[in-house]
């Protein structure tokens, strides 16, 4: 088994088109029964001073025939440097063991590519102005995947509290769109009722909890499991998209109404499988939950994992021996 560490994909990119479309051939893929996504199992641990939280996630990607296990830790909500995330993959095709990595890179690019296929199939048609909330590791490539998903996109904007993470998320934009300007707001609610497309990836939010009736009609309010949105949000939009039914009942219940109760109009999958719309009306206020799923995690790991073997990175290291 391939051994890689963070540093050994540090360096590595794929192209926001390449990695969008990696991430659309999962869920296509799942959405047409060759694959398994099973909801994640998550288990807050007895400490809740530290908040802390350890899940994992088991499955199967039928176009690569490749088997996953992913585990992730986390211990407290504020710091990066507490929380760990693997991603081991094994061949269907040979039975043998492929590699084990570090999860950090796999998730900051699949991540963005979710969220930029919500947009690309939630968006109202023409919508130009996109605002960025949250520039943590998920977050700095959003901005990129976003410009190159939806081509009407104009004007962008971005809120962040990080100096480093505000830092990267512009460079990401400059890197692939350096005619691109990016916006820094302190105002996000003022910011929200200006943006057809919002996105919070915020965590611990250093601002107002965004509310779905900040965005004019016809906006997009996605979550990246945030805890940045306003509780309740899934009641309140006039069409929900999530991109796992099952994974809402593990990591969303919050966004349900005061009473418990939420619907969910479609799922992503289906929509980009062309059997459920992003949307009913160019008026709806369209609200995105999206939770990760391994099957999004399978071709980016091993997009990664065979660049960086193909280089020489990394160590094999016989296991079972």
């Amino acid at each position: 088994m391939h051994i890689l560490t963070r540093s050994d994909l540090r360096d590595l990119e794929l192209d926001p088109a390449e990695a969008i479309g990696l991430v659309e051939d999962g869920y296509l893929a799942y959405s047409a029964g060759a694959s398994r996504n099973p909801a994640k199992l998550m288990m807050d641990l007895p400490d809740r001073q530290r908040d802390s939280v350890a899940y994992s996630m088991l499955g199967y990607d039928g176009s690569l025939e490749q088997a996953a296990f992913k585990t992730s830790y986390r211990q407290g909500g504020t710091s990066a440097d507490k929380y760990y995330t693997t991603i081991s993959l094994y061949d269907d095709a040979t039975g043998a063991p492929f590699a084990l990595l570090d999860g950090q890179r796999v998730g900051a690019t699949r991540t963005p590519a979710s969220t930029a296929l919500i947009a690309r199939s939630c968006a109202r048609p023409g919508a130009d102005t996109a605002l960025m909330v949250g520039t943590g590791v998920q977050g700095v490539r959003t901005l990129p995947y976003l410009l190159s998903a939806v081509g009407s996109l104009k004007r962008i904007r971005l809120f962040g509290t990080h100096p480093d993470g505000i830092r990267d998320s512009v460079a990401a934009v400059a890197a692939h769109f350096p005619d691109q300007e990016v916006e820094l707001v302190d105002d996000v609610e003022a910011a929200a009722r200006d943006a057809d497309v919002v996105v919070a990836a915020s965590g611990r939010a250093a601002h107002p909890k965004i509310r779905l009736g900040w965005l004019p009609p016809g906006g997009l309010l996605i979550s990246v499991a945030s805890k940045g949105v306003q509780e309740g949000t899934l009641a309140e939009a006039d069409y929900t998209v999530a991109t796992s039914a099952a994974q809402v009942e593990v990591t969303g219940r919050r966004m349900a109404g005061a009473d418990g109760e939420y619907r969910l109009d479609a799922e992503l999958p289906e929509i980009l499988a062309g059997r459920a719309p992003g949307r009913r009306s160019d008026d709806d206020r369209v609200f995105a939950f999206s939770s990760g799923m391994v099957i999004t995690d399978i071709p980016v790991a091993h997009a990664l994992a065979t660049r960086a073997i193909a280089a020489g990175r990394g160590t094999e290291v016989a296991l079972w021996s």
